[in-house]
């Protein structure tokens, strides 16, 4: 079966009003809609690096408790969360690859993984 939606761990996290750190994350597969819209938004028009966070608001579902996740958000990220997501973004739309990040109980690290290897029973299952 096809994973549709992924976890994430953000690198940093997002401050809500209240100043509570949110890390842990959802973030769907892009249709061909999600792709299409937003180049005839405005702000993609005047500035076609604006595109990435129409995208990104587009499919990223929930930041922790902070759901939707609107474009006023991500611009507010930390560029390396917002890094983070883009290059999630990338991978799970580029190719057949579906990517989430995890973090080791042992040592606490966090890494992205092929979770379609877990399904195909490919990280000792």
């Amino acid at each position: 079966m096809l994973a549709t939606e992924v976890p994430f761990t953000l690198p940093r996290g997002v401050l809500d009003s209240s100043g509570a750190l949110h890390r842990d994350g959802v973030m769907r597969l892009a249709t061909a809609r999600d792709e299409i819209e937003p180049l005839r938004d405005p702000a993609v028009r005047a500035n076609g690096a604006y595109l990435s966070v129409l995208l990104l608001a587009r499919t990223v579902v929930r930041v922790g408790g902070i759901e939707p996740v609107t474009p006023e958000i991500l611009e507010n990220m930390f560029a390396v969360d917002f890094d983070h997501l883009q290059r999630l973004y990338e991978r799970l739309n580029a190719s057949g690859e579906v990517v989430g990040t995890v973090t080791c109980p042992g040592c606490g690290d966090a890494f992205d993984v092929d979770l379609s290897a877990i399904e195909d029973g490919g990280l000792g299952g």
